[in-house]
């Protein structure tokens, strides 16, 4: 029995491998292709690695020297760096690039940076994140201008549930403050409060704001002079 089962097994074997030849005689070409084809694959893309980390750095060493300039208050040689940058590094320092140059040109010319920022705003490659910074940045910069309202439109959009909502409802409660409307700054501040991912910075800031709203508006007075002591009778 034993003889039997040894021979069933060999058959079984020379059986698989002339299986096997066959397939192989038919289809070696195909097989050695697909080698040859992974092969080349992983090299390239070992290749395109290095070369995406070697670019990465180059990038960052071309950002780090113009923060130095702009640092330095070489804001004409840093604009121009910044702006080298924004066109032929990667992908995440030409984005960095861009913010950090509109943050450099508000500076000097606030309109032009907030037009900079709203092409970032407005820019759909970008994730909702980053460009609901630059509209906080834009509205940040034109709530000092001659017309806030759009602004303040915008932090009010940014209020309702983005990540930048804090400092939009700071922000929108100070300017409430600053127009003398404690109510509508008491609204704002009392958001900020029952937010739970409030920042706890923030939270201490607001106990300040809190005390302002509570004092109401300030009334100034103008103290009447009291009138003059008759002069003292003159003896002779």
């Amino acid at each position: 029995m034993a003889e039997n089962n040894e021979f069933i097994r060999e058959v079984d074997e020379d059986y698989r491998r002339e299986q096997i030849l066959k397939i192989w005689r038919r289809y070696s070409g195909v097989i050695i292709a697909l080698a040859v084809l992974l092969v080349v694959g992983v090299a390239g893309w070992r290749y395109w690695q290095t070369q995406q980390l070697a670019a990465a750095e180059a990038a960052s060493v071309r950002f780090d020297a113009a923060n130095r300039l702009a640092r330095d208050g070489k804001a004409e040689e840093a604009d121009k760096a910044f702006t080298a940058l924004e066109q032929d590094g990667t992908t995440g320092y030409r984005l960095l690039a861009r913010f950090r140059a509109a943050a450099e040109t508000a500076k000097t010319d606030t309109a032009k940076a907030a037009g900079e920022y709203d092409a970032l705003a407005n820019d759909s490659s970008l994730g909702g994140g980053l460009r609901d910074l630059a509209r906080l940045r834009a509205a940040l910069i034109r709530m000092d201008g001659p017309n806030p309202d759009p602004a303040l439109a915008n932090l009010q959009s940014l209020a309702a549930g983005s990540p930048y909502r804090h400092t939009a409802r700071e922000m929108l409660g100070l300017a409430s403050l600053k127009k003398g409307d404690y109510e509508e700054a008491s609204r704002w501040f009392d958001q900020i409060v029952a937010d739970p991912d409030t920042p706890r910075s923030l939270r201490e800031r607001i106990e300040v704001y809190a005390a302002i709203v509570a004092g109401g508006p300030v009334t100034v007075t103008e103290a009447k002079p009291e009138p003059a002591a008759p002069p003292p009778p003159i003896t002779r």
